[in-house]
């Protein structure tokens, strides 16, 4: 499926050049330091919901090109106005910091529907520093495993991020078609399934799991 150039981020933003990107990035370390010590204002129109209870929106902060996460409780971040409906694909481009020997999961999440109720749902495709993907479906309190825990080679890990960085980047993407739905990161498949009878349109987020400190440069929707 071609990747459109048209993209849209949560509140309304076009997302940025590539060029600009780049050298925004080069500052993620000490904002990510202001973040944590100053506790920046999360975005307008932003909600979040942990898995036991909380609003837990205080763990994400605004901070161009993107957004900060600092998590406690694992939870959902998103803005009820961004969604993907029909054929898309959903890309978010993320950096780990020090996850200081956790290992636990970070990406996006896709389908979102009834999410600050009791039939919350949603379909959710993450990543962790050893390089292995998942990718799992929620219905109310209830979770379901489409792929387990699982090493691809396309993730860069925390232990291969390169010598003296401070991040491990990644790109995480879903596309969705009439049939399939993909999974990728960096631009190679990880899995696939069919698209019916999983949660595929409606309101698309970050999914962020306990005890991670994350910068989430961007998160862009294209019409398929």
């Amino acid at each position: 499926m071609p990747h459109h150039s048209k993209s849209r981020v949560p509140g309304g933003r076009v997302a940025g050049a590539a060029g600009r990107l780049a050298i925004a990035c080069l500052t993620l370390l000490p904002l990510a330091a202001a973040a944590q010590e100053d506790k920046l204002p999360p975005p307008d129109g932003w909600l979040a919901r942990t898995d036991h209870g909380g609003d837990g929106v205080e763990a994400l902060q605004e901070m161009p090109p993107g957004w900060h996460v600092t998590t406690g409780p694992a939870g959902i971040f998103y803005d009820p106005e961004t969604r993907a409906d029909g054929n898309f694909r959903v890309e978010s481009t993320v950096f780990l910091f020090d996850p200081e020997g956790r290992n636990e999961g970070f990406g996006v999440f896709v389908g979102g529907t009834d999410l600050e109720g009791d039939g919350q749902a949603y379909t959710y495709f993450l990543i962790r520093a050893d390089g292995s993907v998942i990718v799992k479906r929620r219905d109310g309190d209830a979770t379901s495993t489409l792929l387990d825990w699982t090493k691809h080679e396309a993730v860069v890990t925390w232990a291969a991020r390169g010598e003296g960085a401070a991040t491990a980047k990644n790109v995480l993407f879903v596309e969705a078609g009439g049939e399939e739905v993909i999974f990728g990161v960096n631009e190679q498949e990880v899995f696939r399934t069919p698209r019916t009878g999983q949660h595929v349109d409606g309101v698309v987020g970050l999914r962020v799991n306990h005890g991670l400190n994350l910068h989430f440069s961007s998160l862009e929707v294209t019409d398929g």
